[in-house]
């Protein structure tokens, strides 16, 4: 099923890895993050062939590492609108929900590859090893944007559960008390 990420808040089970996809013409960049959804790591770049290729290898991996999650990188344009290469991708995650038993998100990745590819550069890595990494390092910033995004919204939903509770455990203690002012 495919998901916003807001949707998976409270969804997933306490422990389980999440997937990152970078979803190119000619490759297809997978990281993986630890258990408890806090790193991101790059996994490795698959060659891009035909879709039931394709998501089979991805189905593979996601059992292996019994992924909770994939988080698709949704090329937008710079504007927010999608264009044909999001539709792409949108047409992707949905064929690949069919396919794979757990949710799929998509996940703004404008600039991921421009900021991955600057920092190859800063380290003064070669044309040809930039090449090698840039697709599954794009994945890792894809899916380490979507964890810290989706932990933002754990912690406020948390704090939101305990404020909850501890406003109801004060109406609680009053009633019980026989304190309760508006009680007649």
């Amino acid at each position: 099923m495919t998901v916003a990420l807001e949707g998976l808040v409270g969804k997933l089970p306490r422990y389980g890895r999440l997937i990152g996809i970078d979803l190119g013409t000619k490759t297809i960049g997978l990281a993986l993050s630890d258990v408890e959804r806090r790193i991101a790591s790059p996994l490795e770049t698959l060659k891009r062939g035909k879709f039931t290729k394709d998501a089979a290898e991805i189905a593979k991996i996601v059992k292996r590492f019994e992924v909770a999650a994939i988080v698709v990188g949704l090329p937008l344009n710079m504007d927010g609108s999608a264009g044909p290469r999001a539709q792409s991708t949108q047409s992707f995650m949905r064929n690949l929900e069919g396919v794979i038993a757990c949710p799929v998100v998509g996940w703004d990745e404008r600039l991921s590859t421009m900021a991955v590819t600057r920092t190859l550069l800063e380290a003064d890595a070669s044309r040809a090893r930039r090449g090698q990494l840039v697709d599954k390092l794009a994945a890792s910033y894809i899916l380490q944007g979507a964890i810290d995004r989706l932990n933002l919204l754990e912690d406020a939903r948390t704090q939101a559960d305990d404020a909850q509770q501890e406003g109801a455990g004060q109406y609680g203690a009053q009633d019980a008390a026989g304190d309760d002012p508006d009680r007649e």
